[in-house]
């Protein structure tokens, strides 16, 4: 993969994640909150504090993408958190999957620049 591309894809990924990270903080970002069964798993996950976990993993990643320290490490990281949004939009909101769409993919993506860097983990 061309070094300018990765570079380019591991910050947009890397400021994808951190803007969401802090918005569940700071809520800066208007959203609706989900309803129905998205709304109860939602609201399961916030009373845990599962979220501010979540946030805390976006927050770490995103700072790691954007200035290319271990970001390799926290790409497999952040990869639990994108099959998990897709997973939770595509069974419980299907209408706002989009955005976990894009971090799924644009985190394939970075990996797939990451891949000789994972050699040593998928050796048997």
């Amino acid at each position: 993969m061309n070094p300018k591309l990765l570079m380019v894809l591991r910050i947009v990924l890397g400021l994808f994640v951190l803007v969401f990270g802090l918005n569940k903080f700071f809520h800066f970002l208007p959203m609706e909150p989900p309803t129905g069964d998205a709304g109860a798993f939602f609201g399961a996950l916030m009373s845990s504090k599962t979220l501010v976990l979540v946030a805390i993993v976006e927050i770490v990643a995103g700072v790691s993408l954007i200035f290319n320290k271990y970001a390799a490490l926290l790409l497999l990281i952040l990869m639990s958190v994108s099959i998990n949004a897709v997973l939770f939009h595509a069974t419980l909101a299907p209408e706002s999957i989009a955005g976990a769409a894009v971090l799924l993919v644009l985190n394939v993506v970075v990996m797939y620049g990451y891949k000789d860097k994972y050699k040593g983990l998928l050796n048997g």
